[in-house]
C-alpha cells in the first residue's frame, strides 16, 4: 500500500535565533582552557543555561560546580557567562586559583555601570528577575544597601528611595524589551533626574530575537521556542510570542517536548531558539516536524548577526 501523504504545514523560522556572541565566547573559553590545560577544568555554575551544551563540555572534561570551595587547588576555574559577584574572583585570588572570566562583555558593561554609579554616590535600581545568576552577579558589584531590585511596574510605582540619594538604573540584559520599557517609564516619571545607561542594557541578541518573534507570532497558530526552563531570554521569547498573537507558545528543550496537539491544530508553525540553544537542537526539532508534516520552510526576521567578542587575553596567544 502507498504511504499516506503527510499533511502540509508551513514552518516559519526566526532569524536571528540561537547562539549569541556572548554564549559562543563562553563555550570557546571552556574548550580553549581544556585544550591549554587539559582535563579537568572547573566551571562555577552552568557556563550557559543549556543542558545539551553543559553535557557536551562535561564529556570533554569540564566539571561544573556550584561554588568556588568545591574547586580543588591547582586546577583552572571558569566563571559562567552570566557574571559573578565581586566576592567570587576575590575568593579565587585568595586561594591562588588560576581563574578565567567567561562573563558576557555586555553583562560586564552593566557591572561597570553599577560600580560607577556607586562611586558617584547614586543609589542603583536594578531592573531584573530575583534569583537569576546575572542579577546576583550585578547586585554583588556593590554593597547590598547600595542597590535595590525592581522586578515589576508595581515595584517601580512603590519604591521608596533612600533619603538624599540621587538614583540611577541598570537592567538585566535578557529582559522583555516591552516590559522593561514600561518599568523605565514609571521610574522616569517618578524620578525625573534618574541616571540611565549611556546605551541600553538589554543586549542586541535579546532585542533582535524578540523582534523576530513579534513579526512571526501573529502569523502562526503555534510558536515553538527552543530553550531551557531556566533560560531567561528563552522564557521572554515565549512571553513575547503570546502577547504578539500566537495561539500557543511552547518552550521546548528538544523534539521530545513538542506538544503535538498544539502543532497539529496550527495552520502555520513558528520556530525560534533562545540565545543559549545550539542550532543542532533547531535541526532536531525540524526533523521531528518533518516526520509528521510536509513542511514548507520559510524564514522571517531581521537576518543574521555579525557580532563577535574577543577571548580573554590568557587564551588568545597574542
Amino acid at each position: 500500500m502507498p504511504e499516506t501523504a503527510k499533511p502540509p504545514k508551513t514552518l516559519i523560522l526566526a532569524n536571528p535565533r540561537g547562539f549569541c556572541a556572548g554564549v559562543d565566547r563562553a563555550i570557546q573559553i571552556v574548550e580553549r582552557a581544556l585544550d591549554l590545560h587539559g582535563a579537568p577544568v572547573y566551571v562555577r555554575h552552568e557556563i550557559v543555561h543549556n543542558r545539551q551544551v553543559v553535557s557536551a563540555l562535561e564529556k570533554k572534561g569540564a566539571v561544573f560546580v556550584d561554588e568556588i570551595d568545591e574547586v580543588p587547588d591547582g586546577v583552572p576555574v571558569i566563571f559562567s557567562a552570566h557574571g559573578v559577584p565581586k566576592s567570587v574572583p576575590a575568593d579565587a585570588e585568595a586561594r591562588g586559583l588560576n581563574w578565567l572570566d567567561a562573563t558576557c562583555p555586555l553583562v560586564s558593561k552593566v557591572h561597570i555601570e553599577a560600580a560607577r554609579h556607586f562611586e558617584t554616590g547614586r543609589h542603583i535600581l536594578l531592573i531584573g528577575h530575583a534569583g537569576h545568576p546575572e542579577v546576583i552577579g550585578t547586585m554583588g558589584q556593590v554593597p547590598i544597601d547600595a542597590i535595590s531590585l525592581i522586578e515589576t511596574v508595581a515595584d517601580a510605582e512603590t519604591f521608596i528611595p533612600p533619603p538624599q540619594k540621587p538614583l540611577a538604573f541598570v537592567t538585566q540584559t535578557t529582559l522583555s524589551v516591552d516590559d522593561t520599557a514600561e518599568i523605565i517609564a514609571v521610574l522616569r516619571d517618578r524620578f525625573t533626574d534618574i541616571a540611565a545607561p549611556h546605551k541600553e542594557d538589554i543586549c542586541y541578541a535579546t532585542t533582535n530575537r524578540q523582534a523576530a518573534v513579534k513579526e512571526i507570532a501573529p502569523q502562526v497558530g503555534c510558536m515553538l521556542v527552543i530553550g531551557a526552563a531556566n533560560s531567561s531570554n528563552s522564557q521572554r521569547l515565549v512571553d513575547v510570542a503570546r502577547r504578539a498573537g500566537a495561539r500557543f507558545a511552547d518552550l521546548v528543550e528538544g523534539p521530545e517536548q513538542i506538544i503535538w496537539s498544539h502543532v497539529k491544530s496550527a495552520g502555520k508553525i513558528g520556530l525560534t531558539a533562545g540565545a543559549s540553544a545550539p542550532e543542532e537542537m533547531v535541526a532536531a526539532v525540524i526533523a521531528a516536524l518533518q516526520g509528521q508534516f510536509s513542511l514548507d520552510i520559510r524564514e522571517a526576521g531581521g537576518g543574521p548577526e555579525n557580532v563577535h567578542f574577543k577571548l580573554p587575553r590568557q587564551l588568545r596567544g597574542d
